[in-house]
């Protein structure tokens, strides 16, 4: 058998660079095996809750730097202008749900990844409690 449940750190960091090297060269016929890579690497994810401590922007930076993307290619690649991703990226914006089942399809992860609350440091947002309000077309009112 070519792959097993994850039992160790090692083999955790094996499979996910196993999968990079595989997206790297998606065909057809690898697809079965970069599913099942994503599958295992999931569910050690969702049982060692890796990404559970760091929130949704922390993920995404980490993820940048794993790929070596920058901002401006990051922009490109969700169809979206630079600025909203510096917005995202400094905590101004939040992550639409379009935006988060593109990064979670770009980055092999779960869309849980990018979908959790988390605080916005804009003062003209500070009243806001987290980032999924953000994406509402309601008027807010400012309670004091």
């Amino acid at each position: 058998m070519k792959y097993k449940i994850i039992k160790t750190r090692e083999q955790y960091f094996d499979y996910c660079n196993k999968l990079e090297a595989l997206t790297l060269h998606s065909t057809p016929t690898l697809q079965d095996e970069i599913e099942l890579l994503t599958f295992l690497i999931e569910k050690w994810d969702t049982e060692h809750n890796t990404f559970q401590e760091i929130d949704p922007v922390e993920s995404l930076k980490y993820m940048m730097g794993e790929h070596q993307l920058k901002a401006v290619e990051l922009a490109e690649m969700l169809g979206v202008s630079k600025g909203l991703v510096s917005d995202i990226l400094h905590y101004k914006k939040g992550l639409s749900k379009e935006i988060i089942r593109k990064l979670a399809d770009h980055f092999k992860l779960s869309q849980e990844t990018f979908n959790r609350p988390y605080k916005l440091k804009s003062a003209l947002n500070a009243h806001l409690r987290n980032a999924s309000v953000m994406n509402t077309r309601k008027e807010l009112k400012q309670t004091a």
